[in-house]
């Protein structure tokens, strides 16, 4: 059980309150990992522009770096089903289907060849902390990814385990539906 309450708007600083509206009209309701970010009168704010600064990646590519990573991180602690529940609802809202979602988590894409190099790429940079195998990273290039991609992809890579991390760490409640297990599937 975590020791870490889920903050109400009323916890939260003014600025936060604000963020918490807004997230209230946009999503209909402030996801528990992101009221948890408002413990700090600035991390909510800061990761939240860092979640939707401008990138080389579109809204689909980035989610195919989301599965991976979540599921990579996840994979060595079983701990984090908050993102990969998370990614895997925002993935279904982004197109992909759920055979797709369970190999985007695996960290492949036998779908597309550009998503499965971008899925291969995050997956590995993941598990061995930015150490990128270089065939790895020749696949991307080959799949006509650019340097601009890699740069890009590797802030998102940073994103996504900064929540996979605060999860981890604080244990709130998961507040989307329980992603599937990749085992349980033989994915």
């Amino acid at each position: 059980m975590s020791s870490f309450k889920v903050p109400t708007r009323d916890e939260v600083s003014d600025d936060n309150q604000v963020i918490f509206d807004n997230l209230e009209k946009a999503v209909g309701f402030v996801p528990n990992l992101y009221a948890t970010y408002a413990h700090s009168k600035h991390a909510l704010a800061n990761y939240l522009s860092l979640q939707n600064a401008k990138t080389s990646l579109k809204a689909k590519e980035k989610e195919v770096v989301n599965l991976a990573v979540s599921e990579a991180n996840n994979c060595v602690y079983c701990l984090c089903v908050y993102c990969l529940s998370a990614r895997t609802a925002i993935g279904k809202m982004n197109g992909f289907t759920d055979e797709q979602i369970l190999e985007l988590r695996a960290g492949y894409a036998n779908f597309g060849g550009r998503l499965d190099a971008l899925a291969r790429l995050a997956k590995n940079m993941t598990e061995y902390r930015g150490t990128t195998d270089e065939a790895v990273l020749e696949n991307f290039f080959s799949a006509g990814w650019t340097k601009e991609n890699l740069i890009d992809t590797t802030v998102l890579v940073g994103d996504k385990t900064i929540s996979n991390y605060l999860h981890r760490t604080t244990q709130v409640p998961v507040d989307f539906p329980i992603a599937q297990s990749l085992y349980t599937v033989g994915v």
